[in-house]
């Protein structure tokens, strides 16, 4: 599977950063109506959802720079795997790609992931300029299963990394090829320090 960044990402992500941003104490699911086009995506609140069907399924954060993007995608490999992916990734493609849309983008960590329906190829990194005028992480995961290709990208403010990476983990590992999966992987309690932090 090849990877094409996302280029309609400034139509749903802000470009202010709000002083906090408290992780997310309930979830929310979209499921595919489609047996063609099957998927569950959760992700928590209060990020919404739009799109689908024909169109990507589009996940906004309404009070952080944080938006994820999912779209099937039909595939001839029939051998896809996410570790012969990551083995044969291109670093200068994948580079090259990136970089027509947010300039200055340097590939980080790859690695081989666990959705909750299986495994998946991820990559990440980050760029010095986007269209919404400030450094953006990109999070870019790719799977295949019953002859159709999952991707699923997530993009947020650098600066806001030690927030806004852990509900993006969250998300990739709570999604599933399936219409039926359950909820919810690597879900934890709010603290009470967390539920303390309110935007301004």
């Amino acid at each position: 599977m090849r990877q094409h960044p996302a280029l309609g990402l400034a139509a749903g992500l802000l470009l202010g950063v709000l002083p906090g941003v408290a992780m997310a104490q309930s979830v929310s699911v979209s499921r595919s109506v489609l047996e063609n086009q099957p998927y569950t995506l959760i992700y928590p609140d209060p990020m919404v959802a739009s799109g689908g069907l024909d169109a990507p399924v589009v996940i906004n954060h309404p009070d952080a720079p944080l938006q994820c993007s999912m779209s099937i995608v039909p595939v001839e490999d029939s051998n896809w795997t996410a570790e012969a992916a990551l083995a044969s990734l291109d670093d200068d493609e994948v580079v090259a790609g990136w970089a027509e849309t947010f300039p200055g983008f340097t590939l980080g960590s790859k690695a081989v992931v666990a959705y909750q329906s299986g495994p998946a190829l991820l990559y990440d990194g980050t760029s010095t300029d986007s269209p919404m005028g400030m450094p953006l992480t990109v999070v870019h995961t790719e799977t295949v299963d019953g002859g159709r290709g999952y991707t699923l990208d997530c993009f947020y403010d650098t600066a806001g990394e030690v927030r806004l990476r852990p509900l993006v983990d969250f998300i990739i590992a709570n999604f599933s090829t399936s219409s039926d999966a359950g909820c919810c992987v690597g879900a934890e309690p709010a603290s009470a320090e967390d539920e303390a932090v309110t935007p301004q």
